[in-house]
This record gives structure tokens, sequence and C-alpha cells, in this order.
């Protein structure tokens, strides 16, 4: 009797926690993304960022976390149609990697109110859509000798001109909001990268706003004098140029007058060339992913 009256109690119990109603932040081509997901993804960018989390910041760092939870969805689904498939081993692999490098526990996590399979989901996405453009690159052809030459002549004559070595974090005017907490944090904080990734609006977002050298003379000329001014390491005040604000670190300053110029090698060449490919092949393929999705925000 009292087997039969426990086997109840949890049917009734299993019951109750199926009928709970699932509350949905978004749709992605019919795939969701759950208000508790949402969450997750919240506490994981302010446990990683220390960023305040206030009525000026929220509707900014709400935007970027479901702007990057429907584009993850995006990408696993685009490798789903390319038979590309992430292995349990392969992920927790990659999770090993992720906490060791960012000194993350799983009390640390516990205590942050940030799950597993948030983590798990965003590692899975970010190896499936490397393995998806690397598919798309060696399809459509791989550096050829050709093009290596020609930019190793450029690059020789691209020697002798004054450059920066900058990253940019872009967010547009309607967006801009207690900017100047977000540059005292990126004084602060060595992770100008991360930051970039979470927050700026610009393309070279995915790469962590690096925009890697770039001559004297290439930049607007409001960024390029702030430039100018300041020393490597420093994070600039918010510039307002166009539809929006930007904020720059300088990173390093090359000056073919005093500093001594060192050609790039052949494989440094290569490297450069197969990666700027794959970033242009990469932000092609998520724009028209983007342009035939479905995506319903609630």
């Amino acid at each position: 009797m009292k087997k039969l009256i426990l086997a109840l109690a949890l049917t009734f119990i299993s019951s109750t926690v199926i009928s709970a109603p699932l509350k949905i932040k978004a749709l992605v081509n019919g795939e969701i993304i759950s208000s508790d997901d949402f969450q997750n993804r919240v506490n994981l960018l302010l446990m990683n960022t220390g960023i305040p989390y206030n009525s000026q910041t929220k509707d900014m760092i709400h935007q970027r976390v479901l702007n990057s939870a429907v584009e993850e969805k995006l990408k696993l689904q685009e490798a789903s149609k390319e038979g590309i498939f992430i292995t349990d081993k392969e992920i927790e692999e990659q999770i090993k990697r992720y906490t060791q490098s960012n000194n993350l526990t799983p009390l640390m996590l516990k205590q942050a109110n940030v799950s597993h399979k948030t983590i798990e989901e965003q590692l899975k996405s970010e190896l499936a859509w490397l393995r998806v453009i690397r598919k798309k690159y060696y399809s459509e052809g791989t550096i050829t000798q050709k093009e290596i030459n020609k930019a190793l002549e450029s690059a020789q004559k691209d020697i002798n001109i004054p450059k920066y070595f900058v990253a940019e974090i872009f967010i547009k005017k309607e967006n801009a909001k207690n900017l100047s907490q977000l540059v005292n944090n990126l004084r602060n904080d060595n992770r100008f990268e991360l930051y970039a990734m979470q927050f700026s609006e610009s393309p070279s977002a995915a790469n962590g706003g690096n925009l890697g050298w770039v001559n004297s003379g290439k930049l607007a000329s409001t960024l390029e004098t702030r430039l100018r001014t300041m020393k490597a390491g420093d994070v600039s005040d918010p510039i307002l140029l166009g539809e929006g604000y930007y904020i720059l670190k300088l990173k390093q300053r090359f000056n073919p007058k005093t500093d001594k110029p060192t050609p790039p090698t052949e494989n440094e060449i290569k490297t450069l060339l197969e990666n700027q490919k794959m970033e242009t092949l990469s932000k092609k393929l998520l724009q028209d992913i983007h342009q035939k999705a479905v995506i319903e925000i609630r």
C-alpha cells in the first residue's frame, strides 16, 4: 500500500512539473529561447564582465544577450543542415578549457545562477560555426600563392607608414546609455575584447573589437585626432561619429622613424589572409541566414 501511495505521489509531482507553463522569450525558426535560458545568459555576461546591472544598462545588456542567443540558434541550425554535430566529449573538453582559462568553478557558476547548459550551448555554437565556415572556406578554394605574393609586396610598401594597433567598441545612439560607466570599467579591466564581443554593434565585435594595424590616414579624422593624443593601453572617452559612439583602445603605435620595422613572414601573411577570408565568409553567411530566418521576439 505504501509503495502504491509513493508511486501515485511521484506521478503527481512529475505531471505537475511537466505541465508548468514554459515562458518563451523568442522563437528562432520554431526553436525556443526560454526566459530561464535568457536570464542565465544575462547572469553569465554579468559574471564575466562585472558591468553594473541597473536601469541605465539593463536595456543594452538585454538586447545584446538576446541578439547573441538568436545568433547561436541560427549557427547551430545551419551546422545541422551541413551535417556538422559536436560530440559530448568535445563539448566537455571545451568547457574544461573555458572554465580553466576564466578561473571559474562550479560553485562560482552556481552562486551567479548560471547553468552548465548555458555555457555548453554557447561553446557548442562557436565550435560548430567554426567548422561550418572552414567547410565553406575549403569548398570555395584556399589562398593561392599569387595572393600571398601580392600581399607580401603590399606589406613591404606599407612598412614605412605610421600606424596604430587599435580596438573599438561601437554603440548606436539609441542604445548609448551609461557610457561613462562602461568606459570606467574598460579602464579598470583589461578584458576590452570581452566587452567588445558582448556590447559592440560593429562587425569587429566578432573579433573582440580588434581592427589590427591601421595605417595613419585610414580612419575618420575625428577618431585619428583622438588616437594621436593617446598612449599605448589608453581607452578613449566616447567619440560621437555618424550613427553612434566609438570607444577606442590604443594597443600599440608604430612610428617608422623610431621603431625598427619587421616585415611579416610568408606564413604570417598566409594566416592573415585565411583569417580575413573566413571572417568575410562568416559575416556574409550569417547575414544571409538572418534574412531567411523566422524570428519572433516576445
